[in-house]
């Protein structure tokens, strides 16, 4: 597996990580055996960076917990990232994040579904946060007692993120964002502000939700509450059907021998201000085709 280095950051990044939102339910049904199953082909493939949230699960939370299961007896090897904001979020019982202290409260709760002592790099899970002072304290502090190392946020919005960077006084690493063949929007102001900064760039969506798996088409019936809305009378057909057609375009073009999902991911990849990847999986397969564009 190909690694990055990044500004201010001890060691090196693999280019692919797993974003393991996919394992907590939300895109259907998963029993805990496959949910480690893909965790542990993940390692064995290589990939040494796990992305998750403490909203990531029906019900919240199911993802940090599946992979501190198995988090123990690999934390050495891996980098974790993971994300503070949307507690309780679908259920309409946020938890309100309007003291350093609950921040703190969160960041201690995400580590004991972790298992683990320390989160390595926490998130911002409220893309269009106005004024970031409470998180960005909170995050502070729970530097300071060690149970993170570095934090950032989770944004597409240039604005949002010029913001944060500024309010911690250039202490932000990272920041993820949504980047692929379909959303190609960040490449003109977004992408080169990161890579001026030196941000550690996580690009989540790398292959839009699917689609650039090149396994959907206008005939396809979303069984998952995230992809509903992409259904007929769903609030997002419109456009998911323009994006189909913008797959069957890139897919006519794709040179011979050369697979969709890994044109898409090492697309992505080929930016210079992307350090990692951090594509789903829901089974093993799916996780060695990710592997593969890493190499």
């Amino acid at each position: 597996m190909k690694m990055n280095r990044v500004t201010r950051w001890p060691g090196d990044i693999p280019c692919v990580g797993l974003g393991l939102w996919n394992i907590g339910n939300q895109w259907g049904e998963m029993d805990d055996e496959t949910a480690a199953a893909i965790i542990r082909e993940a390692v064995e493939q290589g990939i040494r960076l796990f992305d998750v949230a403490e909203s990531y699960g029906n019900p919240n939370g199911l993802s940090e917990i599946r992979l501190g299961r198995l988090l123990p007896g690999i934390r050495e090897q891996v980098t974790v990232v993971s994300k503070i904001g949307n507690w309780g979020v679908r259920s309409g019982q946020d938890v309100p994040k309007t003291t350093a202290d609950m921040i703190r409260l969160c960041g201690h709760a995400c580590c004991g579904r972790l298992q683990t002592t320390h989160v390595d790099v926490m998130l911002c899970h409220k893309a269009n946060i106005e004024d970031p002072a409470v998180y960005i304290e909170g995050f502070r502090q729970l530097r300071d007692e060690g149970f993170i190392k570095a934090y950032g946020l989770s944004t597409n919005s240039l604005d949002v993120l010029r913001r944060f960077v500024e309010a911690s006084d250039g202490e932000c690493l990272a920041v993820e964002l949504d980047y692929s063949l379909l959303n190609r929007e960040p490449e003109q102001e977004l992408l080169p502000y990161c890579q001026a900064h030196g941000l550690m760039v996580i690009v989540r969506g790398p292959l839009a939700r699917g689609l650039l798996s090149g396994r959907y088409s206008r005939d396809t019936v979303f069984k998952d509450e995230v992809r509903a809305v992409w259904n007929p009378g769903g609030t997002q057909r419109a456009a998911f059907e323009a994006k189909i057609a913008d797959v069957e375009k890139l897919q006519a073009e794709l040179p011979a021998g050369k697979d969709l999902p890994t044109a898409a991911l090492q697309f992505v990849l080929a930016h210079p201000a992307v350090t990692t990847v951090i594509p789903g999986a829901t089974t093993v397969e799916q996780v060695r085709t990710n592997a593969r564009a890493g190499q």
